[in-house]
């Protein structure tokens, strides 16, 4: 057989010829004798067992001339340009026409193999590339040009065998296929590395040649008619060269081959049932694929078929893209078959968007199963897909049965934000004492619908919601605030004091109103508060505390109001704390508030080793130690007389020290001041004199002249001071010294 890029021509054993088209139909049909066919424009005729090529000559007579002879019978014949490859029973010639010689002769490598049981396989791969098949081996023959000062008698072109190998079959055919090869294999019968009913199939190989050997790049067994009984001989491999179709010829069959392509990959996925593989190859490759548009679809509903929905669900996102019809109808798959929920999550809402319907029959679906998964699906998909009032009707109609459900209150203030109507958003969220609720204010600027919500606020959450109202009090005033809280004193303590803690002075008016809602509601707070406050009425607040016995915000409000010894007869007597006592003689620093310390104390032990411990630093301790009566048992006095005397010896110690240092200091500073005093002072033309403004140098210093310079840098003509006579005397007008000391000394210039 040999294969033309239209037609097909096939000989037979019982010497026919038949015209096949490339689809395989019968054309045309010839009864002649040969042996070889070989295509190029026309059909040459090779006879066996000498090659002999046929021209016309100038009376359209064919001309024979013989080309080679004497070596047996030529079993194959392939033509390329100009030049013609045969082979015989010794090796393979190739003969350029051009030139009308013999280039070459590549013996066969094996003779052990009879030529007519294993045939040579020829194949150009281009104009100048000749592969051969002989056997087991492979060899790729380059014909190139010889070098002009190498030629002598040699022919002007050459052959270099540029790859050889072995194989582990027989070859029966070879082809190319881009920069690698398709071998048809004839398998050994007495092989014994194949199974025993696949030891004679031939088999189709894709191999890419090396240097030195060749590695296999695919491999199929072929199944033809009667294959048990062939032989090497009875196969062929043929190829197109306009389209990459090859040809097995066997005894009684043709099988053509052709290269895969990504289609045929997408193919054999779908047929495995690898839809994720086909999908992920179709995109890859979409450019390439001449079918297969479908693959998503298919994928889907093997996934749906299979019951696995969300998955299904899952790649409706990839498949249908941004078809809407697709979309929709997949949708009401999923209804069909109950599975809305589960393509609920990956409808488009972005750009895309399908009709409103569609959204609302999901979101109704879930309303009448899943509140929760209806909540969830009002949170994530924006209030534009669907028709908002529709859902809040239907949601309504669900509370009529069930009013107290928290999860569809909070869904139906979501909605009601949605479609602005924050005011009855506001309602259930303080209904339901939602933490959204600050939020919602903020976000939407709703201070005027809250202004008689406050009491519910502050219900809700105090603290927010104070520090809510104090940092928009431009929005909601104080005034307004106190208030409505005037009902709930507990609350409006609450709000002042946290006003208080910000600013001492920005609710003065409310200070009065705040002493008793402190001692009312927060006591500990109550101290705290009258120290801080300017603006408390003390008389109001004195009244307060004496009426609810509040010894020690008492205590500081009569010592505030000037009433000391009131205030240190309350910690005598009614607290009867010595070091509360002390501490509060120490504060007021009152000679008079000691003196009735100690009286009180005198008669009282335990008071008495306080006033020992404590007083050493403030009073002398010998006024108390004499008023203390002959017998009287005092606690620990050994000790508090020690720690008198050790306070005496630590007293006397740092005011030794404090002397020493006093001394250093004013010897260190005395001797400074000295060495300063002792520095010379320049006196140029640029000084003046501070009494008569003229230059303190006269032009012509060869005359007698004076000047007297103070330490604080004036300097005066010695007859511009008011008393001459005396320098040592003198002081600076301009510094007016009153007494001697630095700037008071004199340094006089006489010339």
């Amino acid at each position: 057989m040999t294969v033309h890029d239209k037609f097909l021509a096939l000989g037979t054993h019982f010497g026919k010829v038949y015209l096949l088209d490339i689809q395989g139909n019968v054309t045309q049909k010839f009864e002649i004798s040969l042996t070889f066919l070989c295509c190029t424009y026309l059909c040459s005729v090779f006879y066996c067992p000498l090659q002999m090529l046929t021209n016309r000559n100038w009376l359209n007579r064919w001309k024979t001339s013989v080309l080679h002879e004497g070596e047996g019978n030529i079993t194959n014949v392939k033509w390329r340009a100009n030049l013609i490859a045969w082979a015989n029973n010794v090796g393979v010639k190739i003969y350029d026409i051009s030139s009308k010689q013999r280039i070459t002769n590549v013996l066969q490598d094996n003779t052990n193999l009879r030529p007519d049981m294993y045939p040579c396989s020829l194949c150009w791969k281009d104009n100048t590339t000749l592969i051969i098949g002989w056997g087991s081996s492979v060899k790729i023959c380059v014909v190139k040009e010889r070098d002009p000062t190498e030629m002598r008698d040699l022919p002007s072109r050459y052959v270099e065998i540029v790859s050889a190998f072995e194989t582990e079959f027989f070859i029966s055919g070879l082809a190319p296929l881009a920069d690698q090869l398709v071998t048809l294999y004839y398998v050994k019968e007495n092989s014994e590395q194949m199974e025993e009913e696949f030891r004679t199939r031939p088999r189709l190989d894709i191999i890419q040649p090396l240097p030195e050997g060749c590695e296999e790049i695919s491999s199929d067994a072929l199944t033809v008619r009667n294959f048990q009984e062939n032989q090497c001989r009875d196969y062929r491999l043929e190829h197109s060269e306009g389209e990459p179709l090859f040809y097995i010829i066997s005894p009684k069959d043709i099988v053509v081959a052709k290269e895969r392509d990504q289609d045929d990959h997408i193919d054999w996925l779908l047929e495995k049932k690898k839809y994720e593989e086909a999908l992920m190859a179709a995109e890859i490759s979409f450019k390439n694929i001449k079918r297969h548009d479908k693959i998503g679809m298919a994928y889907i509903n093997h996934l749906v078929e299979r019951g696995d929905y969300d998955a299904a669900a899952r790649k409706c996102q990839k498949v249908l893209g941004k078809n809407m019809d697709l979309w929709e109808n997949e949708v009401y798959r999923f209804k069909t078959i109950g599975q809305l929920k589960a393509i609920s999550q990956y409808l488009p809402r972005g750009d895309l968007r399908l009709r409103p319907a569609i959204y609302e029959m999901i979101l109704h679906e879930f309303l009448k199963t899943d509140y929760e998964g209806f909540a969830t699906l009002i949170r994530e998909w924006p209030g534009e897909l669907y028709n908002n009032m529709a859902i809040v009707q239907a949601v309504n109609e669900h509370l009529k049965k069930d009013p107290t459900n928290s999860m569809l209150l909070t869904t139906l203030a979501e909605l009601y934000t949605y479609d602005q109507r924050y005011d009855r958003a506001l309602e259930i969220y303080l209904k339901l004492r939602h933490k959204d609720v600050y939020q919602l204010i903020h976000k939407h600027n709703l201070f005027s619908a809250i202004k008689d919500k406050i009491v519910l606020l502050m219900d809700f959450d105090k603290e927010k919601a104070v520090d809510m109202l104090l940092d928009n009090d431009d929005k909601i005033s104080m005034d307004k605030v106190v208030e409505e809280l005037k009902d709930r004193p507990e609350l409006l303590h609450v709000y002042l004091h946290k006003l208080f803690k910000r600013d001492h002075h920005k609710g003065q008016k409310y200070h009065e109103r705040q002493i008793s809602l402190y001692a009312e509601y927060d006591r500990p707070n109550l101290l705290p508060f009258l120290r801080e406050s300017m603006h408390c009425p003390l008389e109001k607040a004195l009244e307060i505390c004496q009426q609810r016995h509040f010894v020690e915000e008492t205590v500081f409000l009569l010592s505030r109001m000037g009433n000391c010894r009131r205030a240190l007869q309350m910690i005598m007597e009614e607290l009867a704390d010595v070091d509360k006592a002390i501490e509060f003689a120490k504060e007021q620093d009152d000679r008079e508030l000691w003196d009735d310390l100690i009286s009180y104390s005198i008669d009282k032990p335990p008071f008495i080793t306080g006033l020992l411990n404590n007083i050493g630093t403030h009073v002398d301790p010998i006024l108390l130690i004499h008023r203390i009566k002959e017998g009287m048992e005092i606690p620990n006095l050994r000790d508090s007389l020690v720690k008198i005397l050790q306070d005496y010896n630590l007293q006397i110690l740092l005011r030794e020290g404090c002397k020493k240092i006093l001394v250093a200091d004013s010897l260190s500073l005395l001797q400074r001041m000295h060495r300063t005093q002792k520095r010379g002072v320049r006196v140029d033309e640029e000084n003046i004199c501070e009494s008569c403004h003229t230059p303190i140098l006269p032009s012509d210093t060869a005359q007698a002249f004076g000047v007297v310079v103070f330490h604080c840098r004036h300097m005066f003509h010695k007859e511009c001071l008011p008393s001459p006579g005396n320098v040592r005397i003198q002081y600076c007008n301009i510094c007016s010294a009153k007494r001697r000391g630095p700037g008071s000394g004199i340094l006089e210039m006489k010339k």
